[in-house]
């Protein structure tokens, strides 16, 4: 059985990848690729020492230029992150919309606090989760996203303080992640301007730092889990 479960994670690792491409403000959508510093390519990162983990961008360089818009929210928001396999596969009959069924694991969106959303330099920021789904009631947060056709709902926290923010939506794809390393991490980074908060002052984590490699091991196949222990921080509550 163990051998049989391993070959199948051998077949899931071929190249289905994912991209956060819109984001979704109180169910209008704003704008194909807009605020969202998206990569030239669909693939992960897989290294969680490396500076590419905190918006993607190094080893699957930016489209360039960078956006220059800032997605205006307000404090308590519902908020949706977007998925597609490709920038260009969305509507279309690709078999790894929005990305493949073997790609199970969780989807969580932080965000960093920032003096200017159009910054160009990400490194040194401070990040607190506001959103996690993993593993519940035997579903994978991605078997929702693929079921939802590549849409994640969450609620921008009534207490974050108001201020420009950097999103980072990330999804970790646990189908290779039996050793480290294996796990395949798709993030990017939304340019947003939150009104109307609140004096929240959650804890931070830093990126890289936020997740040792024991953090993102784990075997999908075998035994078969019924419990997921979420990486990083829990979520900001009010």
């Amino acid at each position: 059985m163990k051998s049989t479960l391993s070959a199948l994670a051998l077949l899931a690792s071929a190249s289905a990848h994912t991209i956060f491409q819109e984001l979704w403000v109180n169910g209008v959508a704003q704008g194909h690729t807009k605020g969202i510093r998206v990569p030239t390519y669909d693939g992960p990162i897989t290294d969680v020492t490396s500076n590419d983990v905190i918006c993607n961008g190094g080893i699957n360089p930016y489209r360039t230029p960078l956006p220059k818009d800032v997605i205006n929210v307000k404090a308590g928001d519902r908020l949706t992150a977007e998925w597609h396999h490709t920038l260009d596969s969305k509507g279309t009959n690709d078999v790894d919309e929005p990305i493949s069924a073997s790609h199970n694991g969780p989807i969580m969106v932080y965000l960093a606090k920032v003096d200017d959303a159009l910054t160009t330099s990400v490194t040194g920021l401070k990040w607190f989760k506001i959103y996690e789904d993993g593993l519940s009631n035997g579903q994978w947060a991605v078997k929702k996203l693929i079921d939802n056709k590549g849409l994640v709902n969450f609620t921008l926290p009534s207490c974050v303080p108001s201020g420009q923010y950097l999103l980072r939506a990330e999804l970790i794809a646990l189908h290779g992640a039996s050793s480290y390393p294996g796990a395949q991490l798709y993030m990017e980074c939304a340019q947003i301007n939150v009104s109307g908060g609140g004096s929240a002052n959650p804890s931070t984590v830093s990126f890289p730092g936020a997740y040792k490699s024991s953090d993102v091991t784990f075997n999908l196949y075998w035994p078969v889990p019924t419990s997921y222990s979420i990486p990083g921080p829990r979520p900001l509550t009010c």
